[in-house]
């Protein structure tokens, strides 16, 4: 494992925002969701996730997501993806959304 400065770490900006839409996204490779996400200041992004397996397209609507919004846009098959959605695999390799335990304002910066 490579170690970081704080100054490294600082650079990243993982946010707090709420999922406001979600949308099956049947032309993904692997089964996938796109997300609307409202970041407060730094607008409303859209991205896709593999996450499938544990979630509905229901249970996400509110949900509190931590995200990575200051990597480039990237283009995946016809969809520009605006920001990284985090989480963690499980012992089957599927995703669990990295959430925050209680509301916070939108747009906040894990510290």
């Amino acid at each position: 494992m490579e170690e970081i400065t704080w100054n490294d770490f600082e650079k990243v900006e993982l946010r707090v925002g709420t999922i406001i839409e979600a949308f099956d996204y049947p032309e993904a490779r692997k089964p996938a969701y796109k997300v609307k996400v409202d970041f407060g200041d730094f607008g409303i992004k859209m991205s896709s996730a593999q996450i499938t397996k544990h979630y509905t397209i229901e249970d996400l609507i509110g949900r509190q997501i931590v995200g990575v919004v200051n990597f480039p846009k990237k283009q995946i098959g016809k969809f520009m993806s605006e920001f990284l959605v985090t989480g963690f695999a499980d012992e089957n390799g599927d995703i669990v959304l990295s959430t925050v335990e209680r509301k916070v304002p939108n747009g906040s910066k894990l510290i």
